[in-house]
């Protein structure tokens, strides 16, 4: 099957027609309308088959995680998702394949309201790379260097399911909820959108709460206390893993797509609320400070010895 019979029939579903989209797949570029008086916020993440996700991992998990990841970088900065183009390399045309992977992308797509506008395919070891787009209104974005002192700095959701997962993949008894943690991560698109106007500071947590809150902390210029009493587990995180060991998998795990985000103290009941309304919950962690690097205390206040090092590429 040729580039263009395998898009018609596996992608056509993610093309349908907007009135943002002056001209979709089919020609040498889209063209895309921004609305007026907003600025374009565009991402690319490549996903590498056993690098960024188990090599069994099914087809559709990997079309859903390929655009999610994408998704949570536009969550992070408030943005307002609506395109993205697709990159797929694959080592033979499995039609069964492509047929699953497709319908991962559509669901997430359609759930988050995004329209494929172009792409490319080759043959080649199993690599997926999207680029997403959205819009924000001119001077709204989220950006990592707007924490200011004595900000509250807060997480949604819970941390540490995902590595988790990926340590416990070859366990027979690892739950589906905690295995769709690590293959289906949910962008908080509808969260950043709530925050964008009430938060400093935010930064999607793909690489760890340690190294990724690092990066606002250098880029704002300050410094952070984060409280390891605080951090958010679920109930399926306690049931397996032990106090001691919980600190790393939440601190430097990666893959839980979370927001961190920094708040004045006097809003966080206020951004708790707005977040509530999607049923997305919202934890005090620590506080910015003036006082510059990251620490992290235990139940005592007593600061425990962690290297700030997230996932990074090539190590």
């Amino acid at each position: 099957m040729d580039e263009f019979s395998l898009i018609q029939k596996y992608f056509a579903q993610l093309t349908a027609p907007a009135g943002d989209v002056l001209l979709g797949i089919g020609d040498d570029c889209a063209l895309l309308q921004p609305p007026a008086g907003e600025v374009l916020a565009v991402t690319t993440d490549t996903l590498v088959s056993g690098r960024h996700f188990p090599v069994e991992t099914a087809p559709y998990d990997i079309g859903w995680k390929s655009l999610a990841v994408n998704l949570s970088d536009l969550a992070a900065m408030g943005a307002q998702a609506r395109w993205f183009t697709l990159a797929l390399t694959l080592p033979e045309a499995n039609q069964t394949w492509i047929q699953e992977f497709a319908r991962g992308l559509s669901d997430l797509a359609a759930q988050s309201k995004v329209a494929l506008v172009g792409g490319d395919t080759a043959r080649g070891p199993l690599s997926i790379t999207i680029t997403a787009m959205g819009t924000v209104p001119a001077g709204a974005a989220l950006k990592r260097n707007g924490a200011q002192i004595d900000d509250v700095v807060c997480v949604t959701g819970t941390l540490g399911d995902a590595a988790l997962a990926l340590r416990l993949l070859s366990e027979s008894d690892l739950s589906t909820d905690l295995r769709a943690r690590l293959d289906r991560p949910t962008p908080r698109l509808a969260a950043g959108l709530a925050l964008r106007d009430i938060a400093h500071a935010a930064i999607d947590l793909s690489d760890g709460l340690a190294g990724d809150l690092a990066h606002v902390l250098d880029a704002s210029g300050v410094g952070a206390e984060i409280y390891s009493a605080r951090l958010p587990s679920s109930l399926e995180f306690k049931k397996y893993v032990a106090p001691t060991d919980a600190l790393a998998l939440q601190l430097q795990g990666g893959d839980d797509y979370e927001l961190c985000v920094c708040i004045a103290p006097e809003k966080f009941d206020e951004a708790a609320a707005r977040l509530a309304v999607f049923d997305v919950s919202l934890t005090s962690i620590g506080r910015i400070t003036s006082e510059t690097g990251l620490r992290f205390l235990d139940a005592n206040g007593v600061t425990i010895p962690l290297a700030p090092n997230g996932y990074r590429h090539f190590q």
